[in-house]
């Protein structure tokens, strides 16, 4: 006898009536009187459990006293029409074997209303919970649908590096990579002598594939990355991680319009996706968590998103009357509160900022006429703020360079990067999406370690 999925069994109940059948899953719950026995099993294919009947005439105490919370059971019985509300069917089984026992004095999750920062610490455990089950799921249909949505306009999905030599932000806050003995590092006037590493130069953990994916762009004109990055900033804030996943779209002749069009399209495709398709968990999400998510999703993929440049958002924040921590002014790098309220309070929707002092950017950046500004986007979101951040690339060999030289990047260091605006330059531009943003804001989640299975933050790497 094949194994049913719960979820398969839950959707196409009708199917499965009068039927035997086989389920495995993990205990929810075990409850009942001294006539019958119920067991919540859920099987981690849906949030939903199924409810296996157990007559005591059929079941004595003893044959169900491993079955606990936790405990990992086999059942097989038959499919009949539920009595009670909840779910259309359930099991009267004939069948319980455990596979795996859940000592109930030891098991962490044998009770209900454990706080998010205790699950942090048993984060082998967590995603056995309603919580993190719904979150890996919806992290797992977000991950399908972002491949969907580039696949399907022909974009071509490309692995840039993890180990690189090159720091693509230019921020200096990286993890090394090295094989040198750090006991006896080898040394040539007092600075590490790199030619004896593994790569012969100083490399780190990769910020950003960007970088690299603008050299494939330059030949098959629209390719995507998604991919691990590592940023080795001391921040313990709910919004930073050191280790955490990046979506790069880089296309060749897009200018910076066309990249807006292409960021707002993605944002409202996968949402929309997240509704399509992972409607369970964000109602359990919704109820649990944020009463205000399953409306706010739906809002931003039914209204377009407000445009506006930084100049013309410095003006709103100024006149606004509201008491900010961090002064505004034009070229200071606008704080998250900035933010948030340009997008909570002022426009009550998505709002997509351009045109940014080039003081405040990076050095790939198109400059605009001015030779003050560059062209720049970033894509504002509600709880989030920042969720996208882009530009059109300069494609001009003398200004590029002429940026370098300005923030003390070394040619020497990017020589691959500017042999691009040599041979065949083109516009093209590109942006990038932090894929835990975007599960923060699907989910209504309030810390980015909540969603990602195993989160990197200092002095945190148990798992």
């Amino acid at each position: 006898m094949s194994r049913i999925k719960i979820k398969t069994l839950l959707s196409d109940s009708a199917l499965y009536l009068d039927s035997t059948i086989e389920v495995k899953g993990w205990v929810r719950s075990k409850r009942g009187n001294k006539h019958v026995a119920f067991i919540a099993l859920n099987d981690g294919s849906t949030i939903l459990t199924f409810q296996i009947v157990c007559d005591t005439q059929t079941f004595s105490e003893e044959m169900l006293k491993d079955v606990t919370t936790g405990a990992c059971i086999k059942a097989i019985g038959k499919v009949v029409a539920s009595q009670g509300a909840g779910q259309s069917v359930e099991m009267q089984a004939t069948s319980v074997e455990v596979i795996g026992k859940a000592d109930p004095e030891t098991y962490p999750l044998q009770k209900k209303g454990h706080s998010l920062e205790f699950l942090r610490e048993i984060a082998h455990l967590r995603p056995r919970t309603n919580t993190f089950s719904a979150v890996l799921r919806m992290r797992h249909a977000m991950a399908f649908a972002i491949h969907k949505f580039f696949n399907d306009k022909g974009f071509f999905y490309i692995h840039t590096p993890i180990v690189t030599g090159s720091d693509a932000e230019g921020a200096g806050a990286m993890f090394q990579v090295t094989t040198l003995d750090l006991n006896n590092v080898p040394k040539v006037e007092g600075k590490v002598d790199y030619t004896q590493d593994f790569f012969g130069k100083a490399t780190n953990l990769t910020v950003s594939g960007q970088l690299e994916g603008e050299l494939g762009a330059m030949a098959l004109g629209e390719i995507y990355t998604f991919g691990p990055t590592f940023r080795a900033e001391n921040s313990n804030t709910t919004r930073h991680l050191a280790e955490f996943w990046m979506i790069e779209p880089e296309m060749a002749f897009y200018e910076l319009v066309d990249n807006m069009n292409l960021a707002e399209e993605f944002l409202k495709y996968v949402i929309r996706y997240a509704l399509d398709h992972c409607i369970d968990d964000l109602k359990f999400l919704n109820e649990m968590y944020d009463k205000e998510l399953i409306s706010r999703l739906e809002s931003v993929t039914q209204h377009p998103f407000v445009r506006l440049t930084y100049t013309e958002a410095v003006e709103i924040l100024k006149s606004s009357g509201h008491k900010f921590e961090y002064k505004v002014d034009w070229g200071t790098d606008l704080q998250s509160e900035h933010e948030r309220y340009l997008v909570e309070k002022h426009f009550k929707k998505p709002v997509i900022l351009t045109h940014y002092p080039k003081e405040i950017k990076a050095f790939y950046m198109k400059l605009d006429e001015d030779g003050k500004t560059v062209k720049a986007m970033d894509v504002l979101f509600p709880g989030i703020g920042e969720i996208i951040g882009g530009s059109q690339r300069e494609d001009n060999l003398e200004k590029l360079t002429a940026r370098c030289a300005e923030v003390g990047i070394h040619e020497s260091d990017i020589w691959w990067y500017l042999e691009t605006r040599k041979f065949g330059s083109a516009p093209h531009s590109g942006f990038g999406l932090g894929f835990e943003r975007l599960m923060l804001f699907v989910t209504g989640m309030g810390n980015i370690r909540d969603v990602i299975p195993f989160p990197r933050t200092p002095k945190n790497a148990e798992f």
